[in-house]
């Protein structure tokens, strides 16, 4: 398939039988919104890397990217759990099973499970840093600036992004609105406040007063 191109803008999908598997995986387990965002995920982060001089382990960035968002599929929906964790467990099950060591796997597992969590993964280890920066790059613009034109246009080109904004907005509220409790404190109950009927966010504050303490 002409998609799965693995140079652009300087940066090359790493050629091991495990990213290859990764890649087989997800293209057959998510549609084609969710599959071409992980991948530019994985570029995008890859190039602020270069930017902040970070070393990292590009398998495990790219495995790291490829999962991020599995935890929105249909079969997850009942889980009860925030889709982040879902999508961090199918990494580690897969990275498991394949013998990668456990410190490798903790740190995909804390990439994913933090993606969505801004003012922590930079300051942890770069795959951590680095997945979150790519998420940030592709779905929220954030440093858009850093990434020349060329390059931009050159990864949007092998996997591009039609009507990304709207369709990634109706991603997130299909895969979370059946579990809503799980936006509690972070910023996916923006989501299902703005596209979700009926839903009601939780406040901290009121959660405080109203707990079973007497004072």
């Amino acid at each position: 398939m002409s998609d799965l191109g693995s140079h652009a803008a300087g940066v090359v999908v790493p050629d091991t039988q495990l990213a290859a598997e990764a890649t087989e995986l997800v293209r057959e387990a998510t549609t084609d919104l969710i599959y071409h965002h992980s991948r530019r995920v994985y570029w995008f982060g890859s190039l602020q890397a270069r930017n902040r001089g970070l070393s990292f382990d590009p398998e495990l960035l790219y495995i790291g990217a490829m999962f991020h968002d599995l935890g929105l599929n249909e079969q997850f929906r009942g889980s009860r759990r925030r889709f982040e964790v879902d999508s961090a467990d199918e990494a580690r099950r897969f990275l498991q099973s394949r013998g990668v060591p456990e410190d490798s796997i903790r740190r995909v597992w804390t990439a994913i499970a933090l993606h969505t969590t801004p003012g922590i993964p930079e300051f942890m280890e770069p795959e951590v840093a680095l997945v979150t920066a790519g998420v940030e790059y592709d779905v929220l613009g954030i440093g858009y600036h850093d990434i020349s034109d060329a390059d931009r246009a050159e990864i949007t080109a092998l996997h591009p992004r039609p009507d990304f904004k709207r369709r990634i907005l109706e991603a997130f509220t299909e895969g979370i609105a059946p579990k809503p409790e799980t936006t509690f404190g972070n910023v996916k109950a923006d989501v299902l406040e703005r596209f979700a009927p009926g839903y009601e966010r939780g406040n901290f504050v009121d959660t405080i007063l109203n707990s079973p303490w007497p004072v």
